[in-house]
């Protein structure tokens, strides 16, 4: 078993993890820079050591920095949490040189499903539905042009080292394919230092459905259910919910299963996501994040298990504690993101916290590393704390959210809590009829008033 695990995060998703190594009876190191000296995963770890100063390339992406941690203070595994170097197959490589465990999946999978196009192929190649598009990078207007005839417009034009919306350019027509094509490539370069692209079929209105999965590389693999994520605001979700209110048990069971399969075939360690555009009754892949995702909470309040203890036990060579048939679904979860941005113009809050009053009672759970006096750094993602509320069906748990909203405080900066008792008022919201596009056409609806 794995005995002392350093996390190489912070935030909420660091002081998820700690307490995860608590209940396990697992030794912590934080890590963190400057900024975070006084943060709660570093005041709560039984060691940390500060590995640089604020801006993330300098501590928190920091390799050398953090294998000097690992040394320092012998720890045997590392936790990268999600973002900074979760998906970094040469992070995990490197671990590995040094004898330390990487919690997550191999090196190979990350590598494999970090590459966009070599993603897709796999997953078409494991059985997965993959939305129509090419075999691989297109290299020029002109077959990008031809392929989008063939497919019919709109087409989608992606890079394949993207992610958060960038390089990421819809063709309604042929008239605008060249100018999607060149921006895309260029705002691949600018971004990734990558400006290869491919092309796929663009679906009008589809929700974002995505496969919570884990395996054990031991031949084992289970799905989780679904999350549905699709009320988002440029590219980044906002609010997730679990079971999704566009499926049924049959369609559930079946993209699970077909994903499960996929996994086991794969000999896939650890937690990972298939992530889905849904529209008019299929399932169309669009990619694999090989880490815990930020709204793992959901899935584990409908099926109560720990996904953050699994990942460690099977990091340190146990098989999965469960099969498929003892997984059971009970109720609905709903967590929304709450960031330290102002509610109507997403300008970033950062700054000092004076006031800090958490929801409480039956369904509720809130992850988050705020107290009152701590100071918000600028140099980070603005989320600041995760309010997941579970009930026994979806109208229990948008009451519960309602009143868990109104209760919740945090004073001296700006948050998104607003936000989201003003969703909760719409017809839409409370009926589950949103996809991907809704949440910005509301916003841009709601700004013009």
């Amino acid at each position: 078993m794995i005995e002392k695990v350093l996390i190489a995060n912070r935030g909420e998703i660091a002081l998820r993890i700690l307490r995860a190594c608590r209940e396990l009876g697992v030794a912590t190191v934080a890590i963190h820079s400057t900024a975070d000296e006084n943060a709660m995963h570093v005041r709560l770890a039984d060691e940390s050591v500060c590995i640089g100063p604020p801006p993330a390339s300098e501590s928190y992406l920091n390799i050398p920095a953090i294998l000097a941690a690992c040394e320092i203070t012998g720890a045997d595994a590392v936790h990268p949490g999600y973002g900074f170097l979760s998906e970094n197959a040469r992070f995990a490589e490197i671990l590995a040189e040094h004898g330390i465990t990487f919690i997550g999946p191999s090196p190979e999978h990350i590598r494999l499903m970090g590459d966009k196009i070599m993603a897709k192929k796999t997953a078409a190649e494991l059985g997965i539905p993959v939305v129509p598009g090419s075999d691989g990078a297109v290299e020029t207007v002109e077959e990008a042009r031809r392929l989008a005839k063939d497919m019919g417009y709109p087409v989608l034009i992606k890079a394949t080292a993207g992610g958060g919306g960038r390089g990421m350019k819809v063709a309604r027509s042929e008239q605008e394919l060249e100018n999607a094509y060149l921006t895309a490539r260029s705002e691949a370069r600018a971004a990734f230092g990558n400006d290869e692209v491919y092309i796929e079929k663009y679906l009008d209105r589809p929700r974002h459905i995505e496969v919570q999965v884990f395996g054990d590389g031991q031949g084992h693999a289970v799905h989780l259910g679904e999350r549905d994520c699709s009320l988002q605001r440029r590219h980044q979700k906002v609010w997730e919910e679990a079971p999704s209110p566009a499926l049924n048990a049959e369609q559930r069971a079946e993209i699970g299963e077909i994903v499960a399969a996929a996994m086991r075939k794969l000999g896939y360690a650890g937690a990972g996501t298939v992530e889905f555009l849904y529209e008019d009754g299929r399932f169309y892949f669009i990619e694999m994040n090989t880490r815990l995702q930020v709204e793992h909470p959901v899935t584990e309040q409908i099926t109560g298990l720990d996904l953050v203890q699994e990942q460690i036990r099977v990091a340190s060579g146990a098989p999965l504690s469960y099969r498929q048939e003892d997984i059971r679904f009970s109720g609905h979860a709903i967590e929304v993101r709450i960031n330290a941005e102002d509610p109507e113009t997403f300008v970033p809050s950062p700054g000092r916290v004076d006031t800090v009053h958490t929801p409480g009672g039956l369904g509720v759970r809130v992850d988050s590393a705020l107290y009152g006096g701590y100071v918000i750094p600028p140099y980070y993602d603005s989320l600041i704390g995760k309010l997941i509320v579970f009930g026994r069906n979806r109208t229990e748990c948008l009451m519960r959210l309602r009143r868990c909203l109104g209760e919740y405080v945090i004073s001296g900066v700006k948050t998104t809590i607003p936000l989201f008792e003003r969703l909760l008022r719409e017809p839409e919201i409370q009926d589950g009829l949103y996809d991907i596009h809704w949440l910005e056409e509301w916003l841009a609806a709601n700004a013009e008033e």
